[in-house]
Protein backbone atom coordinates (compact mmCIF):
# COMPACT_ATOMS: atom_id res chain seq x y z
CA UNK A 1 0.00 0.00 0.00
CA UNK A 2 2.02 3.20 -1.53
CA UNK A 3 0.45 6.29 0.49
CA UNK A 4 0.93 9.34 -1.87
CA UNK A 5 2.73 12.44 -0.99
CA UNK A 6 0.25 15.11 -3.20
CA UNK A 7 -3.49 13.83 -2.54
CA UNK A 8 -6.11 15.57 -5.42
CA UNK A 9 -9.30 14.50 -5.14
CA UNK A 10 -11.63 16.65 -7.29
CA UNK A 11 -15.01 17.36 -7.97
CA UNK A 12 -14.81 17.36 -11.92
CA UNK A 13 -18.83 17.59 -12.24
CA UNK A 14 -18.64 21.01 -10.06
CA UNK A 15 -18.11 23.44 -12.53
CA UNK A 16 -20.34 22.49 -15.24
CA UNK A 17 -23.11 21.59 -13.20
CA UNK A 18 -22.64 24.58 -11.00
CA UNK A 19 -21.86 28.30 -11.55
CA UNK A 20 -18.92 29.11 -8.84
CA UNK A 21 -19.24 32.70 -6.94
CA UNK A 22 -16.74 32.69 -4.31
CA UNK A 23 -14.35 29.68 -2.70
CA UNK A 24 -12.99 29.31 0.41
CA UNK A 25 -10.67 27.17 1.99
CA UNK A 26 -12.00 24.87 5.06
CA UNK A 27 -10.41 22.41 7.64
CA UNK A 28 -12.17 18.99 8.27
CA UNK A 29 -12.57 16.96 11.86
CA UNK A 30 -11.66 13.63 11.05
CA UNK A 31 -10.53 10.32 12.75
CA UNK A 32 -7.62 8.68 12.63
CA UNK A 33 -8.98 5.77 10.02
CA UNK A 34 -10.66 8.80 7.64
CA UNK A 35 -7.15 10.38 7.26
CA UNK A 36 -5.24 7.39 6.54
CA UNK A 37 -7.53 6.34 4.27
CA UNK A 38 -7.70 9.99 2.36
CA UNK A 39 -3.46 10.05 2.45
CA UNK A 40 -4.04 6.78 0.57
CA UNK A 41 -6.35 8.63 -2.34
CA UNK A 42 -9.67 6.48 -1.54
CA UNK A 43 -12.09 9.30 -1.44
CA UNK A 44 -14.80 10.72 -3.54
CA UNK A 45 -16.83 14.02 -3.50
CA UNK A 46 -18.32 13.61 -6.45
CA UNK A 47 -22.31 13.62 -5.10
CA UNK A 48 -21.33 15.60 -2.00
CA UNK A 49 -22.87 18.71 -0.82
CA UNK A 50 -22.47 21.34 2.18
CA UNK A 51 -25.48 22.57 4.54
CA UNK A 52 -25.64 23.99 8.03
CA UNK A 53 -26.75 22.18 10.76
CA UNK A 54 -27.52 24.07 13.85
CA UNK A 55 -25.08 27.02 13.05
CA UNK A 56 -21.70 24.76 12.03
CA UNK A 57 -21.40 23.63 8.24
CA UNK A 58 -21.32 19.65 7.29
CA UNK A 59 -19.89 18.26 4.29
CA UNK A 60 -22.70 15.20 3.92
CA UNK A 61 -22.92 12.40 1.12
CA UNK A 62 -18.53 12.28 0.82
CA UNK A 63 -17.65 8.80 0.81
CA UNK A 64 -14.29 7.96 2.17
CA UNK A 65 -13.70 4.11 1.83
CA UNK A 66 -12.89 1.98 4.75
CA UNK A 67 -9.06 1.58 5.59
CA UNK A 68 -7.84 -1.44 5.53
CA UNK A 69 -5.75 -2.35 8.47
CA UNK A 70 -8.75 -0.72 10.88
CA UNK A 71 -10.01 -2.89 13.02
CA UNK A 72 -13.42 -2.24 14.96
CA UNK A 73 -12.41 1.25 15.33
CA UNK A 74 -12.42 1.74 11.32
CA UNK A 75 -14.99 4.94 10.17
CA UNK A 76 -18.21 4.77 8.62
CA UNK A 77 -18.11 5.71 4.80
CA UNK A 78 -20.44 8.18 4.57
CA UNK A 79 -20.92 10.01 7.49
CA UNK A 80 -21.60 14.12 8.04
CA UNK A 81 -18.23 15.96 8.58
CA UNK A 82 -18.11 18.95 10.29
CA UNK A 83 -15.95 21.81 8.36
CA UNK A 84 -13.75 24.48 10.46
CA UNK A 85 -14.19 28.08 8.96
CA UNK A 86 -13.68 31.40 10.99
CA UNK A 87 -16.43 32.98 12.47
CA UNK A 88 -17.19 35.58 10.27
CA UNK A 89 -16.49 33.63 6.70
CA UNK A 90 -19.75 30.69 8.43
CA UNK A 91 -21.91 34.01 8.84
CA UNK A 92 -20.73 35.71 5.44
CA UNK A 93 -21.78 31.79 3.54
CA UNK A 94 -25.12 31.70 5.65
CA UNK A 95 -26.07 35.32 4.60
CA UNK A 96 -25.13 34.59 0.98
CA UNK A 97 -27.03 31.02 0.79
CA UNK A 98 -30.13 32.41 2.01
CA UNK A 99 -30.36 33.74 -1.93
CA UNK A 100 -32.13 31.71 -4.24
CA UNK A 101 -30.67 28.70 -6.08
CA UNK A 102 -27.27 29.06 -4.10
CA UNK A 103 -25.78 26.34 -2.37
CA UNK A 104 -22.39 25.24 -1.24
CA UNK A 105 -20.20 22.48 -2.76
CA UNK A 106 -16.89 21.47 -2.48
CA UNK A 107 -14.64 21.68 -5.70
CA UNK A 108 -11.65 19.98 -4.80
CA UNK A 109 -9.91 17.85 -1.48
CA UNK A 110 -6.10 17.45 -0.61
CA UNK A 111 -3.66 17.36 1.95
CA UNK A 112 -1.61 20.61 2.77
CA UNK A 113 1.97 20.84 3.58
CA UNK A 114 1.23 20.86 6.93
CA UNK A 115 -0.80 17.63 6.78
CA UNK A 116 -3.45 18.95 7.49
CA UNK A 117 -6.84 17.43 5.29
CA UNK A 118 -8.77 20.50 3.37
CA UNK A 119 -11.39 21.03 1.39
CA UNK A 120 -11.85 23.76 -1.37
CA UNK A 121 -15.25 24.80 -0.95
CA UNK A 122 -17.88 26.96 -3.27
CA UNK A 123 -20.59 29.17 -3.22
CA UNK A 124 -22.66 28.77 -6.74
CA UNK A 125 -25.57 28.55 -8.50
CA UNK A 126 -26.92 26.26 -10.64
CA UNK A 127 -26.50 26.66 -14.21
CA UNK A 128 -29.61 25.85 -16.47
CA UNK A 129 -29.32 24.15 -19.30
CA UNK A 130 -28.44 26.86 -21.89
CA UNK A 131 -25.58 27.93 -19.63
CA UNK A 132 -24.84 24.19 -20.06
CA UNK A 133 -24.57 24.36 -23.63
CA UNK A 134 -22.66 27.88 -23.43
CA UNK A 135 -20.01 25.43 -21.64
CA UNK A 136 -19.74 22.65 -23.89
CA UNK A 137 -19.56 24.98 -26.82
CA UNK A 138 -16.59 27.18 -25.06
CA UNK A 139 -14.75 23.57 -24.46
CA UNK A 140 -14.96 22.69 -28.46
CA UNK A 141 -13.99 26.15 -29.19
CA UNK A 142 -10.84 25.73 -27.12
CA UNK A 143 -10.71 22.00 -28.37
CA UNK A 144 -10.31 23.01 -32.02
CA UNK A 145 -8.49 25.89 -31.30
CA UNK A 146 -5.49 24.37 -29.83
CA UNK A 147 -5.74 21.65 -32.52
CA UNK A 148 -5.21 24.32 -35.15
CA UNK A 149 -2.21 25.58 -33.01
CA UNK A 150 -1.04 22.66 -32.36
CA UNK A 151 -0.76 21.62 -36.50
CA UNK A 152 1.18 25.05 -37.67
Amino acid sequence: MKIEKTVNILNRKARFEYEILEELEAGMVLTGTEIKSLRSSKASIAESFCQFIDGELYIINMMIDEYKLGTFYNHKTKRERKLLLHKKEMQKLEKKLKDAGNTIVPLKLYINDRGKAKVLIALARGKKLFDKRESIKDRENKRNLDRILKKS
